[in-house]
């Protein structure tokens, strides 16, 4: 079987996305003559083929819709709501296929096609009945899940130990006691991204040392998810990197796919297990997985739930960013996401759903404004609202160390023995991190011998390769306090030709002030590290003048950056051949005038 591939169908410069029209507009690829549909609305875009999917008729404009949102079939008269992508005419028929729309930042959009859009669908198996106790979920922590399945174990994104970006996020729940002593006896592990709440470095460490050989899996993602692991030092000798959309087999009864993000093709994936017929479906963080096609009545759901995964807008200052208009956006964020997440369950029509992978805290002292800030949906909100929009679906919401018996809930939804909580001594919340562990590694690096040469910040930038965008950038290295530290540097970097200023240019400029916590900033810097672990992390403070986003700046630095770290080796006896006067050692790099 062929791997599920991403085809751009359309492409559109930003003059012709400007003259789109709001409600319907019908678009053809003058290379192909296919055509396609865009609907325009204050809410974006949506768009798919001009294809009926009844019997492959042509849509034309619907000019009895006087509110411009459906198109006709000239086949059956078939109608389509474009905004909604239902069939209205017959009602309660099909859903649409939609189509994935990627704008660019300057205003071109793509139409992108996964081809086969449904590829569960390929070898049916018939689902046999479970044995009680034949298939156990065991949620052990955030996005960690453990699951039995006959004789074999598959672990899920094991974060059981340690921080995530960098100090920013710990574990909110306490792990069970033999929690890493289940991950090491596991068959198989599966890790959905590179992001460290679910790429967990200290924990892969101990497992690295325990059972080196151990079966991971991966998709084929263009940013590789183990970029970083030779500099990491964890070795891991079985690591399966698997193309998206196509059945891994396991043994006769189990077999996985892994499938991709629609936003986040590079990054994002997801998981669909399944058992003797039995589908549990693992959509992790993906914001639009498999391009919001998904398979329907599986078994058992599972997905994100808490939003608060970004740095906006808690670690943004000046302008509009005050505590009120956070608050109010937060609330906003919070109710939108948690109407998306139960909407598209019910739609789903799972036997069973869980909302995990949002267990975290900014436990560090430093973050107490971030956490009290960054207010989070909890499990059991969704759940309630789920049960309100569809009562026939069963909801869990897991403590650490509890087990849903799937073959029991399966057969009897309102039999309490299908869940097993743990007793009520167990502790349910950590209350200590080994804070200053994690925080003083980090902090190491701030005497680090390359940062003692001012010129480190141009062997860094030109590693990092960002260049030829009209944008002034002011990096500011700071206490915990994001004060500015004593030994930190303040320097101007304009990435319209990689100059380092002294103060800003005077033609026209976008402009970025970020204040960035003097360890982590250079951690991230000596190891090459992604810029999550600094904006994911909370570990900045950003104005921007104007309060615009710039996505290829941050997309490059989240995810673009060289697999490779910088050379430092190499920088340092560049510097060693250089006059005294020219190697400039002492801090304050390029030091900005006022």
């Amino acid at each position: 079987m062929t791997s599920q591939r991403a085809k751009v169908v359309l492409s559109l410069g930003a003059e012709t996305v400007c003259s789109l029209k709001e409600g319907v507009n019908f678009k053809k690829n003058p290379q192909d003559g296919k055509c396609y549909i865009i609907f325009k609305s204050d809410n974006g875009f949506r768009a798919c083929k001009n294809q009926c999917k009844h019997q492959g008729g042509l849509f034309i404009k619907d000019i009895e819709d006087l509110g411009g949102m459906t198109v006709k079939c000239t086949k059956h008269n078939w109608k389509l709501n474009v905004s909604t992508m239902k069939y209205v005419n017959p009602p309660d028929s099909f859903l649409q296929d939609e189509l994935e729309v990627e704008l660019s930042e300057d205003g071109s959009l793509q139409l992108i096609e996964l081809s086969p859009i449904d590829p569960w669908l390929a070898d049916p198996r018939e689902a046999v009945q479970l044995q009680d106790g034949e298939v156990k979920v065991t949620y052990l922590t955030h996005a960690c899940m453990e699951l039995k399945l006959g004789q074999r174990r598959f672990m899920f994104d094991p974060w059981l130990k340690g921080p995530a970006f960098a100090r920013g996020w710990w574990l909110l729940h306490e792990p069970p006691a033999d929690s890493l002593d289940r991950l090491c006896a596991a068959d198989l592990i599966y890790i959905s991204h590179m992001h460290s709440d679910h790429l967990s470095y200290p924990t892969l460490k101990v497992l690295s040392e325990r059972k080196p050989d151990i079966p991971i899996y991966v998709g084929d993602t263009s940013r590789p998810v183990f970029w970083y692991m030779e500099q990491s030092q964890v070795k891991l000798t079985n690591i399966h990197v698997v193309p998206f959309g196509v059945w891994n087999n396991i043994d006769a009864d189990l077999r996985f796919m892994i499938l991709m993000d629609g936003v986040h093709p590079e990054m994002d994936t997801c998981i669909i297990v399944e058992y003797k017929g039995h589908t549990i479906l693992n959509t992790v963080d993906c914001t639009r997985p498999n391009g919001g096609r998904l398979p329907q009545n599986v078994d058992l759901m599972m997905s994100d739930f808490a939003g608060g995964a970004s740095g906006f807008p808690m670690t943004f200052c000046g302008g509009k960013y005050s505590d009120s208009w956070k608050a109010e956006f937060i609330k906003n964020e919070r109710k939108k996401l948690l109407n998306y997440k139960a909407l598209l369950v019910k739609s789903l029509q799972p036997a069973i759903y869980c909302p995990f992978a949002g267990f975290f805290v900014e436990a560090h002292p430093s973050d107490r404004y971030i956490r009290e800030t960054n207010v989070k949906n909890s499990p059991e909100d969704l759940n309630a609202l789920i049960n309100k929009f569809a009562p026939d679906i069963k909801t869990w919401t897991p403590k650490p160390g509890a087990v849903l018996d799937l073959g029991l809930a399966l057969r009897d939804p309102t039999n309490s023995g299908a869940i097993t909580n743990p007793s009520d001594s167990t502790k349910i919340y950590k209350d200590s991190w080994d804070l200053d562990l994690y925080v003083d590694e980090l902090n190491r690096a701030i005497n680090c011998e390359i940062f003692k040469h001012q010129s480190w910040t141009q062997f860094y930038y030109t590693w990092a390769g960002f260049q030829n965008y009209n944008l002034v950038v002011r990096m500011i290295e700071t206490d915990d306090s994001f004060e500015p530290h004593a030994d930190g540097s303040d320097y101007l970097v304009d990435f319209l030709d990689l100059t380092f200023p002294t103060k800003r240019p005077e033609r026209e400029h976008a402009y970025i002030e970020i204040k960035n916590r003097i360890g982590v900033m250079r951690y991230v810097v000596q190891q090459g590290l992604l810029w999550d672990d600094l904006y994911i992390g909370f570990q900045n403070r950003i104005r921007r003048d104007p309060d615009v986003y710039h996505h290829k700046f941050w997309n490059h630095f989240q995810t673009q950056l060289p697999v490779r770290r910088p050379d430092w080796d190499q920088f340092l006896q560049e510097i060693s051949l250089q006059e005294p006067d020219t190697a400039a050692r002492g801090q304050g790099a390029n030091c900005v005038t006022s």
